[in-house]
């Protein structure tokens, strides 16, 4: 163990000394900029960003400018929206004097250690709007799973909100920041973005874009690029937030010194967004149900297609009622899981740390300086807004556990988003946290951070006995003979010959019953390694489910699925010796994409 840990630490350390020059200090980008106090206009500027989740602001303020019968302006908080694509730029107008800042929590963290050298812009993290559902890698055909990263080159936007996909997207894969090679691109969309770097350049494998990029690169999610322009053929998405639901959180900070003298305003900005989601997506819904587009909603639309630029997004049906369908709301049930749930592995403190230790790899910051929490008072927030407020709700069973269900046979390859494995004793059928306790715990992340996939857990057999019986009982039987020698037989199966490391020959050969009353029937051997492969799957379900407890972590079951494989994908198929048998001997998580029609759907799916 001392090895393995040693081993640990120095590839982190050679991740570190490899990333330093990734990319240049956070300061080195904004420049020198003052500090200066906090606007005393009574309007304030509010950044946005084109996304969905943005356009419940929107409608919260009533347009560019806030309007008196707004749902902002009857709460008293008056605001001018202003772009904020630009993040660098943000920053630099937060530390000039404009209190909010808008960003994904790892675009925070990037910036955390520059906002942290005056104790008056220490950002303060005020509010989740969304998990994102929009956010793509567009990969080359080669490249099938996350698994299938390394040593590949991915293009990405400096310093946008794909990084921290990039490393959850390595972390669920075993992987390191140094296994890839990493192209950086200076916008996330239009010129100078992955995905017309990735069109120009052959070299690049993979790229991370938004819908309307991916929908240009490939055709649609679940499609192939074509020969039609633009695409690049064979193209696909081989990773998405659709599925990786817990990965982009977008998030409001505003500054220390303008929170302690604004708290007040602050909470019924906080509470006029909820109120506007609430609404929003009720509105959203009906329109999605087919039960009528209400004028107020239309509205919205074109309101938000006003802001966002016609240009980008020329039809309110599609390109902005499609931005909004990308952003998973997840409403003010969603604050307390994300701010205060200590169970929550995609919580604030989870994904602090992940973003602070992205940054400082990545080269951002040199230092782990923090991101303050607002800790509201949900019940007097939702007092504030107008809205119901239900303590200790959570979303569970979500998954439709019958849509998941697999068997030995179902080909999984093309659904797989990654796997790992564990392997184990023979005739074990237990499974101790003190021995899998990392394994459990990367599970019970994957799912959280997977939100809208399945984990299969698929457990093997060795398959020595089977075969071992397959062969005495043909022989018996005289539909198998051999030839030769001790370590060099051949055997023939009715006169043909009998190819023993083709496994789904062998099994196949065994369903057909011609061995049906011999001593050691392998049909019943066959079956009893399906057994086992079953109860060990099974075994290790409840081995998670126990740790999750123990830990106080959260785990919705209905995401994991056993399934026993029995003898039918064996490492070695026929094994030589106990080590090489010991190698079919495993339990496999593979992380599988599930229809959208599989999840019982909450409207804020926190």
């Amino acid at each position: 163990m001392k090895t393995v840990v040693t081993g640990v630490f120095i590839a982190l350390f050679a991740s570190l000394a490899m990333a330093e020059s990734l990319v240049p200090n956070f300061a080195t980008l904004t420049g020198n900029v003052k500090v200066e106090p906090v606007s005393k206009a009574e309007v304030k500027e509010l950044p946005f960003l084109t996304w969905g989740g943005d356009v419940a602001t929107f409608y919260g303020n009533g347009g560019i400018n806030t309007t008196s019968d707004s749902i902002f302006g009857k709460m008293g908080t008056k605001f001018k929206m202003v772009n904020g694509d630009d993040f660098i730029g943000q920053v630099k107008a937060y530390l000039g004097g404009r209190p909010y800042l808008r960003g994904s929590f790892s675009q925070i963290a990037d910036a955390a250690e520059l906002l942290n050298r005056d104790p008056a812009t220490k950002p303060v993290m005020i509010l989740q709007l969304t998990w994102s559902a929009g956010d793509h890698v567009v990969a080359r055909e080669s490249i099938k799973t996350l698994n299938d990263w390394r040593g590949k080159k991915i293009c990405l936007q400096r310093g946008g909100p794909h990084e921290g996909m990039v490393d959850d997207a390595l972390r669920t894969a075993n992987l390191k920041w140094s296994d890839i090679t990493v192209v950086w691109a200076k916008n996330l969309t239009g010129a100078d973005s992955p995905a017309e770097m990735m069109r120009a350049d052959p070299t690049i494998d993979m790229a991370c874009v938004i819908s309307p990029d991916m929908i240009g690169l490939c055709g649609g999610l679940t499609s192939k690029g074509s020969k039609a322009e633009g695409n690049i053929l064979n193209s696909h998405v081989v990773l998405s937030t659709s599925t990786m639901s817990r990965s982009i959180a977008d998030v409001y900070c505003v500054r220390s010194d303008y929170y302690a003298s604004n708290r007040l305003d602050v909470e019924k900005f906080v509470a006029g967004y909820l109120l506007a989601t609430d609404k929003l997506v009720a509105m959203k819904k009906l329109y999605n149900d087919g039960k009528g587009k209400s004028p107020e909603y239309i509205n919205v639309l074109k309101m938000s297609q006003k802001i966002l630029g016609e240009e980008f997004f020329p039809t309110i049906e599609i390109e902005v009622h499609g931005l909004i369908t990308d952003a998973t709301f997840v409403g003010l049930p969603g604050q307390s899981a994300f701010f205060n749930d200590v169970g929550n592995t995609t919580g604030f403190d989870a994904k602090q740390k992940s973003a602070l230790d992205l940054a400082m790899l990545l080269g951002y910051v040199k230092d782990r300086a923090g991101i303050a929490k607002a800790n509201w008072d949900y019940a007097e927030v939702a007092k504030l807004g107008g809205l119901e407020y239900k303590a200790g709700v959570q979303n569970t069973n979500r998954i439709d556990a019958e849509s998941i269900t697999t068997f030995p046979d179902d080909n999984l390859d093309d659904k797989t988003i990654a796997t790992f494995t564990i392997n184990f004793e023979p005739n074990q059928q237990s499974f101790s946290a003190d021995t899998y306790a990392s394994e459990f715990k990367q599970v019970i992340q994957n799912a959280k951070t997977f939100g809208n996939a399945a984990i299969v857990i698929r457990g093997h057999a060795d398959p020595t006995k089977t075969l071992l019986d397959f062969l005495k009982a043909g022989m018996a039987k005289g539909v198998i003979t051999r030839e030769g020698k001790s370590g060099s037989f051949k055997y023939f199966m009715n006169g043909k010959v009998l190819d023993i490391t083709q496994t789904d020959n062998v099994v196949k050969a065994i369903q057909e019953g011609q061995f049906s009353g011999t001593e050691n029937n392998p049909q019943e051997t066959m079956q009893a390694a399906l057994n086992l492969s079953l109860v060990r799957a099974n075994q290790v379900k409840n081995a998670i489910a126990k740790y999750a407890k123990d830990q106080e972590l959260n785990l919705d079951l209905s995401q994991i699925t056993p399934s026993g494989v029995g003898i039918r994908e064996p490492i070695i198929a026929k094994p030589t010796n106990a080590e090489e048998a010991k190698k079919n001997m495993r339990v496999e998580f593979r992380l599988v994409r599930i229809s959208p029609e599989s999840i019982k759907g909450s409207d804020f799916d926190f």
